[in-house]
């Protein structure tokens, strides 16, 4: 029997996503498509009749627009939100700001899904050179939580799951567990390490995993936390089934 559900929501396209660019912790806006997207997901929990004690989310726009959207549709504008960079995309280091297609023609399809796909394969540390690199290391919402010293230049998939698990754990657990409803609105890969955290995938399976922009899921646990029903997506099969394909294809050369 479930005992406890939590909602998860990745996203909308973002204006990175629209031009196949390498984005991590670039904060690009959402798209206009993006928008939509999250706007969809507001309707979409607010027809299943979903409403919520309190969000979680990123420190990045696109995640905060998502769930600012989302919050709107559902009549919750005021709801309680707490914002953490640990919830952040993972940081693609010096492949910021690539464009993806062009990257897998010059370094090769497969040395991008290394650094795309691989567990624990990080991408080359962004440096100084890098156009975004003031953007993203001088950010002044970072300040006080992340020293110049501990502030990530390139992530791997391990270890965005090891600076958002502890969050996870310590923060949004005991809320699930003194009952309270949650939404988390966040990234990709941020979102991953909680889905492989839940359903205890292999470093293969969660490597090939591919969560749709825009698409709310829902995961209903026992009193141990333990998934009852994974990944439950609101929204029609054909509608999700090409948002994860055209995640899939981002890193293919054209």
């Amino acid at each position: 029997m479930a005992k406890y559900s939590i909602v998860m929501v990745r996203h909308g396209e973002s204006e990175w996503n629209q031009k196949n660019l390498f984005c991590g912790w670039y904060d690009a806006n959402l798209s206009e498509k993006g928008v939509q997207e999250a706007q969809a997901a507001g309707t979409a929990l607010k027809n299943a009749g979903w409403t919520f004690d309190l969000a979680h989310t990123s420190l990045l726009t696109r995640a905060q627009k998502t769930l600012g959207a989302i919050l709107e549709n559902i009549g919750q504008q005021d709801l309680p939100v707490e914002k953490t960079w640990r919830l952040n995309e993972r940081h693609y280091g010096g492949l910021t700001g690539l464009n993806k297609a062009e990257t897998a023609a010059k370094f090769g399809e497969a040395q991008v899904q290394i650094w795309r796909r691989s567990f624990d394969v990080p991408p080359p540390p962004i440096e100084p050179e890098n156009p975004y690199y003031s953007s993203i290391v001088d950010d002044p919402r970072y300040v006080g939580s992340l020293t110049k010293e501990d502030f990530p230049k390139c992530e791997s998939l391990k270890l965005t799951i090891e600076r958002s698990l502890p969050y996870w754990n310590d923060t949004i657990v005991p809320q699930i567990k003194a009952g309270k409803k949650i939404l988390i609105a966040a990234h990709g890969n941020s979102l991953r390490g909680i889905v492989k955290h839940l359903d205890q995938l292999s470093d293969d399976e969660i490597m090939g995993l591919n969560l749709p922009t825009g698409i709310p899921f829902v995961y209903e646990l026992d009193e141990n936390l333990k998934p009852v029903k994974s990944m439950v997506f609101l929204g029609d099969e054909e509608t999700v089934k090409k948002a994860i394909e055209s995640v899939a294809n981002q890193g293919k050369a054209k």
